[in-house]
């Protein structure tokens, strides 16, 4: 948006690769409807907001619909409808989000069943003009348009702190400083944006499983259940050319859970029985999602008197359509220009019928920190089985230990450097993750995943 606009762009990335983070796990919907779903928001917000909310969300589609064309980008972009129908919750959710659409003059059609050839839903409801894409082919191309536009793109440039004022300036990892009139933090989680951020972020994780499907026997749409948490299907082509069907849900807080095995199973046991068609799972993962209390965005100038310092963050599971919109919304702001979702998506909006959310979030994130008081998981390092992590107690401190597959012991500090949480194992994807603000390190206490900016203090043997 900036470099086509003439301005000078440099992204530092701090993957070795580009959108080696998040974006690499994400399922890609295209989605104007929001996750939390329109009832919800409008409750908080108001009905003003959610038809905001919409019309945001369907310009992001149709931005990234316009950029593939005009840049030529071939990612698989294709228009979709996207269906909502009862989970094993009934479906008094879809009678009132049917109300709550036809109130705000929000296009829908009701439908006696969804179109799941095997598995009778129920009546749903069909919101056409949603999309999907492959993002990795997406951005790719993207990052060869930043270029052609005179920007650069710095890999392993991992920032660690950011300067705002008249000139900002990002310190990186190596010591490197770049000065710039505006510096734009579109991390997921912000770092260093404003302590008060991270009140208003739940860190949550969500599992997704793809199952490889006869040749024509997933529908071209979206899906998504009622259930809490929802699960969400689409369609997908494998790199062979394999029809997958790709299913996600089993959410829950960060760090906060150590069944990963039994979550991916249980989502496959979920396909099965709608899709019984299904062949055999071909791939399993876990990503990121960051929650706000109203299910919308933090995007635009950072709280506090951090002048010309920005953010894009609470993607909140739609993180595709959070950080296209994101990107008009700052590039705007940036260039002075006035954007209608501005006060909408503003970091600093004060949400008060969102309260109860809020403080529901940050009693569960301060209850955390009561692990300090706790003993260890196991008694010593010999209790942990190979490829397997434990959280000992070592006097006053609390210490990680992974055991790798061939009997080394890597031990490292159990406290977060961000603010001080004490990570937990998780199995599924061998990482310690932080369960009060989700940063995630990798078995060996590099950081995977911020807001820390900093791995887990390696313990050194005595």
């Amino acid at each position: 948006m900036l470099a086509s606009e003439g301005k000078s762009v440099a992204i530092l990335e701090g993957k070795p690769v580009v959108a080696g983070g998040e974006t690499e796990y994400t399922t890609a919907h295209l989605a104007w409807v929001i996750d939390d779903r329109f009832t919800r928001l409008a409750s908080v917000r108001g009905d003003e907001a959610a038809r905001l909310a919409a019309k945001s969300h369907k310009g992001a589609i149709s931005l990234i619909e316009q950029i593939a064309q005009r840049e030529d980008i071939a990612c698989d972009f294709r228009r979709l409808d996207g269906y909502l129908f009862p989970g094993s919750d009934g479906p008094q959710k879809v009678r009132e989000e049917m109300l709550t659409l036809t109130r705000l003059g929000l296009e829908f059609e009701r439908v006696d069943r969804v179109p799941l050839p095997s598995h009778n839903t129920g009546p749903g409801l069909r919101c056409p003009d949603n999309g999907q894409f492959h993002p990795l082919k997406y951005l790719r191309g993207l990052a060869r348009a930043i270029r052609r536009h005179g920007g650069t793109i710095h890999i392993d440039a991992s920032v660690v702190k950011v300067e705002s004022g008249k000139t900002c300036v990002a310190h990186t990892r190596g010591g490197q400083q770049v000065t710039a009139d505006a510096i734009v933090v579109a991390t997921n989680t912000p770092f260093d944006s404003g302590l008060s951020l991270h009140f208003k972020l739940a860190a949550y994780t969500t599992y997704a499983v793809a199952l490889e499907a006869p040749a024509g026997t997933v529908p071209a749409a979206l899906f998504w259940d009622t259930e809490d948490p929802y699960h969400y299907v689409r369609g997908a082509r494998g790199a062979d050319g394999t029809e997958l069907l790709v299913v996600g849900g089993e959410d829950h807080k960060t760090g906060q859970a150590q069944d990963q095995q039994q979550r991916w199973e249980r989502l496959e046991a979920w396909t099965r029985a709608r899709f019984p068609h299904a062949g055999a799972v071909k791939h399993h993962w876990s990503g990121q999602v960051f929650e706000t209390p109203d299910g919308l965005g933090l995007i635009g100038r950072a709280p506090g008197l951090r002048d010309n310092l920005y953010v894009i963050t609470g993607d909140s599971g739609m993180g595709m359509t959070h950080g296209t919109l994101g990107a008009r919304l700052v590039a705007d702001l940036i260039l002075g220009r006035t954007n209608e979702f501005a006060s909408l998506y503003s970091p600093s909006r004060w949400m008060p019928a969102a309260l109860k959310t809020l403080l529901e979030e940050n009693v569960n994130l301060a209850a955390q920190y009561a692990d300090w008081l706790t003993g260890g998981e196991v008694a010593s390092a010999a209790s942990v089985p190979p490829g397997h992590g434990a959280v000992l107690r070592k006097g006053l401190s609390k210490h990680a230990v992974y055991k790798d597959e061939k009997g080394q012991v890597h031990e490292l500090s159990a406290v977060c450097p961000h603010l001080g949480g004490v990570v937990q194992w998780n199995p599924g994807e061998k990482t310690w993750d932080c369960p009060c603000h989700g940063s995630r390190f990798t078995c060996t206490g590099a950081v995977q995943h911020g807001p820390a900016v900093e791995g887990l203090k390696v313990i050194e043997k005595k």
